[in-house]
């Protein structure tokens, strides 16, 4: 897979100077960043973009969804009426602005270093009748986590809709990031013993549109039973610090021309491979228990 950028003392002394909102002068408080992920696993900014960004997010990827559906492989089951797609940056309006957002951009260096990388972007669509997933994470703990207890990457997320509590709201149970995964199932889905732990701690989150919010994906979740009419579609965007694998999941492809258009910052910050002519992608992120039931 190649790489945009090389390792230097001064690029990383540049990269600050071109945003003054990022840790050299950060405008959010990074002791409470720091605290949220370390901490409860799980922060969010409020009001991040604007509705109409979020619409036109919205309109996108239903349009992406529609596509996926039509190819195999396009969209990967994730539970009854529940799908997972990855995308290519370059089919969403607005990609930019949102790994440029201020927000975004100090939480990755305050979590995850300066050299922090964009290894994904997908979106998950909840749909009517969609049940209650299994409590698990996303992938299994690494060694950073378990033995240096360092978080090493991190998910965001951006709802394209106003979520209500019928709609199968996502569930956490905070700080369970730091839980070792003692007989969990492929390393990601904890025993039916630990759920009255998680059911005590749950919080139910009920995001609006132009919302945002950081997870530690390590953390116990869940996707709740959708009893509404209504699909909730989420933006997945999937960031690791050095040393991370997770590229090794997503197929993340930049077109020659779209890298023309990106901000340096940018191209900086992506793991991707370069590709004349974008290629479809076939989901390669499975995670096999919660493929139950058709999708």
């Amino acid at each position: 897979m190649e790489n945009s950028w090389k390792e230097s003392q001064h690029q990383n002394t540049t990269l600050t100077q071109e945003l003054p909102k990022a840790l050299s002068n950060p405008a959010y408080d990074i002791a409470q960043i720091m605290g949220g992920i370390y901490g409860e696993g799980i922060i969010a900014l409020k009001g991040a973009f604007s509705r109409e960004w979020a619409q036109q997010l919205h309109e996108d990827l239903l349009r992406l969804y529609e596509d996926a559906l039509q190819r195999p492989g396009g969209a990967v089951g994730r539970g009854p009426k529940r799908h997972y797609v990855e995308i290519h940056p370059e089919n969403i309006r607005g990609f930019i602005e949102l790994v440029t957002h201020p927000w975004v951009t100090t939480v990755c260096e305050a979590v995850l270093g300066p050299d922090y990388k964009i290894v994904e972007i997908g979106f998950d669509v909840p749909n009517p009748g969609a049940v209650n997933q299994p409590w698990h994470r996303d992938f299994p703990a690494p060694e950073d986590t378990i033995i240096g207890r360092r978080i090493n990457s991190l998910a965001f997320n951006l709802t394209t809709v106003d979520v209500f509590e019928d709609m199968g709201p996502f569930e956490i149970a905070p700080g369970t990031q730091w839980d070792l995964p003692t007989d969990f199932e492929h390393g990601m889905f904890p025993p039916k013993s630990n759920y009255l732990r998680y059911e005590a701690r749950a919080q139910r989150k009920m995001p609006k549109m132009g919302d945002i919010s950081a997870r530690s994906a390590l953390t116990i979740h869940r996707g709740t039973a959708n009893h509404s009419d209504k699909s909730r579609p989420a933006l997945v965007l999937g960031v690791d610090a050095p040393g991370g694998i997770n590229a090794e999941r997503h197929d993340l492809q930049i077109s020659r021309e779209f890298y023309e258009q990106l901000p340096e910052y940018v191209r900086q910050h992506l793991t991707y491979r370069m590709v004349d002519k974008l290629e479809p992608i076939v989901q390669a992120h499975t995670i096999e228990g919660l493929m139950m039931g058709e999708a």
